[in-house]
């Protein structure tokens, strides 16, 4: 079986069979093309993300939490 993996990652298309009867076709997937960034885009953190947060905003969490 791995010389077929082989051969079908060359690109070849591979049929499977038992008593001559074809049941399953090997193939290679076709490669995705770049990816584009989702819905949000592209995301940035500036150093203000680390710091702590105000206490009325902390007293905010922690109350929905």
């Amino acid at each position: 079986m791995y010389e077929k993996r082989q051969r079908a990652h060359a690109g070849e298309e591979i049929i499977v069979a038992k008593a001559g009867v074809p049941y399953a076709r090997l193939v290679p997937l076709e490669r995705p093309g770049p990816r584009e960034p989702g819905l949000l885009g592209h995301l940035t953190m500036t150093a203000e993300f680390f710091d702590p947060l105000p206490p009325e905003e902390l007293d905010a969490w922690e109350a929905a939490g």
